[in-house]
């Protein structure tokens, strides 16, 4: 029985962050689980993205239990979260009563990608509410409108298990009843139903293929499995946080009153995150900006110098670019500048660390609110909601791959324009040499790009570098065809951004695998092409994929005139893995023989 429990069944507020989870308290505690073993997977950003349990149940039952408390998993590998969801028996879905912002965040982004991951599967889905209201006694009366303010009600978690056709429970805490006789039940219940499923499938399959007393065809094998390949996990804020600690390509130098000291940053990554930053660098005027707090915080705590002299720490700027020199007028906010610094270039999702930093390096309470207090409105967007204002890391996890986005292929503080196709393309060099190795050693070793700002750019297509630049933006591709992917594919091993070419690699092999075989056949499309390319590119993974492919479609592609340009040693590999197999066609056909030798018909046929 495989089950997959989603969401996080911690407190937000809680200091505990070592309680234990949902599914491993009712393992632990069943009397019916045994020989427990539990493994990680894969880390991504530090945290591990789900957890595997395998135990027995019912005696001599497989149980195995993924448990994927972080969400992220939908953003960064929906091809794993699929298959996960593809395979699952029964589905779990956690959450705190007392986070209501996880739980819109789960109603509203979350919800409708687990409904189109199961795709009008028949697979039962329990939704558990998790923790006793902190606002009152808890209350389970659909009706209770007391507790709607920071909590999550009974009857919005009702609503959220219509909408999927889930059985809701709430636990107000994780003890004996709630785990074995209440959540246990319901889960060891929904484990018999599909046994029981399972068992009643194989029969009827038992009873299709019980052999007769006549001569039974051969039996046709299943193609052999194809390679899998893992996608990458995402280093998109690790890449910004490291231009901040490298210092390259600054453009922004930020003093205190005394010129004492300097911190260095990056205009694009700043206006990316603030509309303050955006007045202050004049990407925005004062008109633009409706909220006056923002307007107000800018004048007051900062001063821009245009057309100072570049300190000699700035590396990497070509002369054209003047750096912006900044002077702070608050001594005690440019004290704490580089912890705000690395926070924001780190995501700004580690709010709880920026606070414990702060604290730490001020000793006193007050300034610390304070310096806090101005950090919020920096990263307030006008006319929302301060996305900082609970001081909850999941409200802006996605900073930049959405924020960036509105300086992507525009020349608002650009610094660099690539000539491609006779068509000019601007771009900006810190986010360039963050996100992509051979930008980085173009734009600061002894080449002339380092110098320059006309950059011309040869060997793709234009449409083809502006999906590279997209990705390096946005942290996120969608090509259009199998063939715009391997265009894309061609454009990533140029520059190697592995993780990219992962992307495009995934995407064709998905493309090819939902092909219908009579449009296999008849596609325009040389998947021989497509493997000469791969291999030309070093793309090792989809090459063998590709290979494999052709031999499972042995019957369609030998069929073509694309098949003759295969080397020998693939036509000798392929031949290998055929399916159908020579000796099953062997059979076959001494099968067809003996029938028509014995004047009477197939059982099956």
């Amino acid at each position: 029985v495989n089950i997959v429990a989603f969401g996080n069944e911690r407190d937000g507020f809680s200091e505990d962050n070592q309680q234990p989870s949902l599914i491993w308290s009712y393992l632990g505690r069943s009397a019916l689980i045994s020989q427990i073993d539990s493994s990680l997977s894969a880390t991504h950003v530090g945290n591990p993205v789900f957890t595997e349990y395998q135990a027995c149940v019912f005696g001599n039952v497989r149980l195995v239990v993924y448990d994927c408390p972080v969400w992220d998993i939908f953003a960064s590998d929906w091809y794993t979260s699929c298959r996960l969801i593809g395979g699952a028996d029964i589905i779990v879905i956690k959450y705190s009563v007392n986070d209501k912002t996880s739980f819109q965040e789960l109603k509203d982004s979350y919800v409708p990608m687990v409904k189109k991951a199961l795709n009008h599967c028949s697979v039962p889905v329990i939704i558990s509410a998790i923790g006793a209201r902190k606002n009152g006694v808890p209350c389970t009366c659909p009706l209770c409108t007391s507790d709607r303010r920071s909590c999550v009600t009974t009857s919005e978690g009702v609503q959220l298990a219509k909408e999927l056709g889930a059985t809701y429970l709430e636990l107000h805490t994780l003890n004996d009843f709630y785990i074995q006789k209440y959540f246990g039940g319901v889960l060891e219940y929904f484990m018999i139903q599909s046994l029981n499923q399972k068992s009643s499938d194989k029969m009827k399959k038992r009873k299709k293929i019980q052999k007769g007393h006549r001569v039974q065809p051969p039996q046709l094998e299943q193609p052999e499995k194809m390679p899998i390949l893992k996608g990458e996990a995402s280093h998109y804020n690790t890449d910004l946080h490291n231009l901040l600690c490298g210092c390259q390509c600054a453009d922004v130098a930020f003093y205190p009153e005394d010129l004492s000291t300097v911190v260095e940053a990056h205009k694009v990554i700043l206006c990316s995150v603030s509309p303050l930053f955006m007045l202050l660098f004049g990407v925005k005027s004062p008109a633009d900006i409706p909220d006056t707090s923002i307007v107000q915080m800018a004048w007051s705590l900062f001063a821009v110098e245009v057309g100072a002299t570049s300190p000699p720490a700035l590396h990497g700027v070509p002369p054209c670019v003047l750096p912006v020199r900044v002077v702070v007028k608050d001594s005690v906010f440019c004290s704490c500048l580089p912890d705000i610094l690395h926070f924001i270039y780190s995501g700004a999702f580690q709010w709880e660390r920026l606070e414990e930093d702060v604290k730490k390096k001020l000793k006193d309470p007050e300034k610390t609110e304070q310096v806090l207090e101005k950090v919020k409105c920096i990263l307030k967007t006008p006319g929302k909601l301060n996305p900082v204002k609970d001081c909850r890391s999941h409200q802006i996890k996605q900073l930049y791959n959405t924020s960036l986005r509105l300086f992507f292929n525009t020349p608002v503080l650009a610094d660099v324009i690539f000539k491609i196709q006779g068509a000019t393309v601007p771009a900006h060099r810190a986010v360039l040499v963050a996100r992509c190795e051979v930008m980085a050693a173009m734009f600061n070793g002894n080449y002339l790009e380092a110098n320059s700002v006309l950059v011309p750019v040869y060997g793709v297509s234009k449409d083809t570098f502006l999906s590279f630049l997209e990705y390096l933006y946005t942290d996120s591709c969608c090509p259009a065809s199998i063939l715009q992917a391997m265009s894309l594919l061609i454009c990533a091993e140029m520059y190697q951004v592995m993780r990219l070419q992962h992307i495009c690699e995934l995407y064709i092999i998905t493309q090819l695998q939902s092909m219908p075989s009579r449009e296999l056949a008849s596609t325009s499309l040389s998947i021989v092409s497509l493997l000469k390319k791969a291999k030309f590119h070093n793309s090792d993974c989809l090459s063998t994929w590709l290979l494999h492919f052709i031999a499972t479609n042995y019957l369609i592609f030998s069929q073509k005139p694309e098949f003759q340009e295969l080397s020998v040693e693939e036509r000798n590999f392929i031949e290998m893995h055929r399916w159908p197999s020579n000796l099953y066609l062997k059979q076959l056909a001494d099968y067809r023989n003996y029938i028509h030798s014995q004047k009477c018909h197939c059982t099956v046929m």
